[in-house]
């Protein structure tokens, strides 16, 4: 009875003392279950390294490209914690390479040596340099036969839906990713070309963004004060914006044909969302959305696209070509090459089918094939 009688005298310090010891046990308990999935990931990397080999076989090498300041710095703790002692305990043998600055991850791969399989530690700015100081090598048809693995560590992982089971547990994330380069299994991933007149090609697993959707994502940190309101805000707002017809004007040129549209935004996307389904042609997907949208369908259709960036609304236009020319508007803004930020400016864009090899999780590859059937 003293006891009830102090909680009720004191309600106060009593509810904080509730929250206070709930938040605790609810952290410990996230902290227990991320250990016991380190474990069993460890447990199984183990029965790899105890296969063994032939007197005249080399163990296997691999080579990690990782970016320590994806995730917001955090990228080199998560990997030293959830994937190196993975890959150590199968055996493996491990040069890992980090970069300093962005851009790097582009030259080291011109300088460096085949390796057995290659693995890229970041997320799609880290993953986008790694393939496209891969494809500008002299010797890119050999190496592009190198098997890549994709261990997801950055803010967006955009390609880690289509190798790994979905979850929200990063932990569970890593380790599923690391485990699925031991296990060897590989799905081909379409790769697309993007070249100007005078620089050097840009190789892409997504896809390529221009226009107002694009440009209002790139507003959305403004608006943090209103919460689940801010992106329904910002298309609000960019709608305020007169522009003129001329600003949305592009020349889209597929194979031979050539033709001038208006569009609020146009992009080019891969396949590679379902790399396990077999395709009848090999093509990329072209979305072109029109420009006559009222504002509630401008918010609505920008509200989806942020949560599916590649989606192609009701009233898009959506074509499929392997090569296609694209003119813009002068200060045509910016392009999203993979998430990543690049100016926009008159470019070829071409399909290179099944370019290159990565690790993919069996489990996953079952269910991209149920989900298409």
């Amino acid at each position: 009875l003293n006891v009830l009688r102090t909680l009720r005298n004191h309600w106060k310090k009593s509810a904080l003392a509730v929250c206070v010891f709930s938040y605790g046990g609810h952290w410990l308990y996230g902290k227990h279950c991320d250990s016991v999935l380190r474990r069993e990931a460890c447990l199984e990397a183990r029965e790899f390294g105890r296969q063994l080999i032939l007197p005249q076989e080399q163990l296997r090498k691999a080579t990690v490209i990782l970016n320590p300041a994806a995730c917001n710095g955090k990228a080199n703790n998560l990997f030293e914690k959830n994937a190196a002692p993975i890959l150590h305990l199968a055996g493996m043998e491990v040069k890992l390479v980090k970069t300093d600055y962005e851009g790097q991850a582009k030259k080291l791969m011109e300088l460096m040596e085949h390796p057995d399989l290659l693995i890229v530690a970041g997320g799609d700015g880290t993953l986008q340099e790694v393939i496209t100081g891969l494809l500008r090598r002299s010797d890119q048809a050999s190496f592009s036969k190198i098997p890549i693995g994709f261990i997801p560590l950055g803010s967006q992982n955009s390609l880690s839906q289509s190798l790994h089971l979905p979850t929200d547990n990063r932990v569970k994330n890593i380790t599923a990713a690391t485990l699925s380069i031991l296990k060897g299994e590989t799905v081909p991933l379409d790769v697309l070309q993007i070249k100007g007149e005078k620089d050097q090609p840009v190789f892409a697993l997504i896809g390529l963004r221009w226009g107002s959707f694009r440009d209002v994502a790139t507003s959305f940190s403004k608006y943090w004060y209103l919460g689940p309101l801010k992106t329904k805000a910002a298309h609000w707002f960019s709608t305020l914006r007169v522009s003129s017809a001329k600003d949305n004007l592009c020349t889209w040129s597929p194979c031979e044909t050539k033709m001038e549209i208006s569009t609020v935004e146009l992009s080019i996307m891969t396949q590679n969302r379902n790399p396990a389904v077999k395709r009848p042609e090999d093509s990329m997907v072209v979305c072109m959305e029109p420009d006559s949208l009222t504002v509630g369908e401008f918010i609505a259709i920008g509200s989806e696209k942020v949560k599916d960036p590649a989606q192609c609304s009701v009233k898009g236009q959506q074509l499929e070509a392997s090569v296609c020319q694209l003119g813009l508007p002068q200060g045509g803004g910016f392009f999203n090459i993979d998430n990543e930020e690049y100016e926009a400016m008159p470019v070829e864009v071409r399909l290179l089918p099944r370019k290159l090899r990565f690790f993919c999780s069996a489990e996953r590859r079952q269910e991209l094939l149920t989900h298409a059937h």
